[in-house]
């Protein structure tokens, strides 16, 4: 067939499962046994074979790769030779490794660069995602503040100019990911501004979601917005946003338009220079598999280089004259001015290894294999748990990577599906994130995953787990 997914599209679609069948006693028998459609998925799977390239334990099914990807055999691989190189070369590594250390912020945003639709002058792979919201507001604040604004070919408003007598506020949303507000907040009174006065929210309708009309009407009711700053999708929901529509509203707005890729990079292809996009920020440990806590990027527009970075660091400064020690900073003309102190090679080998496989899946490819695994989940759910409702979208355009099953127990049944070796995650009040991703995660794996939560929900087990007990999901 020429789409193999196509089955999983159209039992969500309204076909039932096994819906779309196309070769006779086979077809009816999807449609009447969904693990005879899984099986069906599966072998027709093209991206199947990357699953063996994970490292995941045996009688585990992961379903938390929005949180952290699990090893890869190439990740593990990359980290293996720099800590080799460690040992041998020592200092010299920075110079005598294959490749040199001492590119590597640069070297790694090249990789990155066609997942997120960019030019390899506008990624650069350093410091944490946090600290690059930090780094990247306050830069676009200090322009704004300087009277400097957006300038986007074919936007009036978006003409560079901004006025100085006017206080710079930043338009951010209630769903949003806690720590981008933090850091949003801590850059606005860090320039005498205050947070309760300048943030402007964007409230939810349904709390699960963000209509971007929502978003327009803010622009318009506050003419004094300078950045938008928004997720591309977001982490409790999955709802995936359009990023091209909101720059397009930031610019017409005459405000920056910047994004938080966090829980779409490398599971969603964007095009951020395509969309008009100023500035982005992403980790590397969810969906692009580089381990715990492993390095950040970000992501700059190209007529934005040669500012000079809120947070300034010697890692930043123009390669070509870095070792001269010069006391006066002078910003790299690319992305790689927002890198900060020193990289931490042992953080950012495993990116190496992870994001060449990921290219080698091809990034369409992915996209197209996690749809279908969300709409086999969802049709699944839909079918065969009714005490267990969907908070993420169906509509593939407005879906991310992830699928937010809502239930007035999700923390007990979150827990007794981690016992039962169905590793997901808990979003209070009421969201158990499933994450089916796509290079290593099967269709079997998903009616398993469905199965595991009807015979948790059938039995009561989930009743004997208390709640608010917190710790990490």
């Amino acid at each position: 067939m020429d789409d193999p997914y196509a089955p999983a599209r159209d039992a969500l679609a309204g076909g039932g499962l096994g819906g779309g069948a196309d070769d006779g006693d086979a077809g009816d028998a999807a449609a009447s046994d969904p693990a005879i459609l899984a099986a069906r998925l599966d072998d027709n799977d093209p991206l199947s074979a990357f699953a063996d390239r994970y490292r995941v334990p045996d009688g585990v099914l992961y379903m938390d790769g929005n949180s952290l990807g699990p090893a890869s055999d190439a990740a593990l691989a990359s980290l293996d030779r720099v800590v080799d190189e460690w040992r041998d070369l020592l200092i010299s590594g920075w110079t005598d490794a294959d490749p040199p250390w001492f590119s590597v912020g640069e070297r790694l945003g090249d990789a990155l660069a066609p997942l997120v639709g960019a030019d390899p002058s506008e990624v650069v792979v350093g410091n944490s995602i946090t600290v690059n919201v930090h780094t990247l507001v306050g830069t676009f604040l200090d322009e704004l503040l300087a009277g400097n604004g957006p300038e986007r070919a074919g936007f009036e408003r978006a003409d560079g100019t901004w006025d100085p007598a006017v206080d710079p506020a930043v338009l951010v949303n209630e769903l949003d990911f806690p720590s981008d507000h933090y850091a949003v907040r801590a850059q606005l009174r860090q320039r005498g501004l205050d947070p309760d006065e300048t943030l402007r929210v964007v409230e939810s309708r349904d709390g699960r979601t963000i209509d971007p009309r929502d978003v327009e009407g803010a622009l318009a009711t506050h003419d004094d917005v300078g950045i938008v700053f928004m997720p591309t999708a977001l982490y409790r929901s999955g709802q995936l946003f359009d990023v091209s529509r909101i720059a397009q509203a930031a610019h017409e707005a005459g405000a920056y338009a910047g994004f938080d890729a966090a829980h779409s990079a490398g599971a969603v292809p964007h095009e951020f220079r395509e969309a008009g996009v100023d500035f982005a920020v992403w980790c590397t440990y969810k969906y692009l598999n580089a381990g715990p806590g492993s390095i950040g990027a970000l992501f700059v527009a190209e007529r934005h280089h040669g500012l000079t970075p809120a947070l300034a660091g010697w890692w930043g400064h123009e390669k070509a004259t870095q070792f001269e020690m010069n006391t006066e900073y002078t910003p790299a003309d690319s992305a790689g001015a927002w890198q900060i102190g020193t990289p931490p090679l042992l953080s950012a080998a495993p990116l190496e290894g992870s994001v060449e496989l990921l290219r080698e899946a091809g990034i369409e490819r992915l996209r197209a294999k996690s749809l279908a695994l969300t709409d086999f989940l969802i049709a699944l759910v839909d079918d065969r748990l009714p005490e267990v409702g969907v908070g993420t979208p169906r509509d593939h355009a407005a879906r991310g990577g992830h699928v937010a099953l809502e239930h007035p127990d999700a923390e007990r049944l979150s827990a007794a599906l981690t016992d039962r070796g169905v590793v997901v995650d808990f979003r209070p009040p009421n969201v158990v994130r499933v994450c089916p991703a796509a290079p290593y995660t099967s269709f079997a794996d998903v009616l398993e995953v469905v199965d595991g939560i009807g015979a948790i929900l059938d039995s009561g087990a989930h009743e004997e787990y208390a709640t608010g007990g917190g710790g990490v999901t």
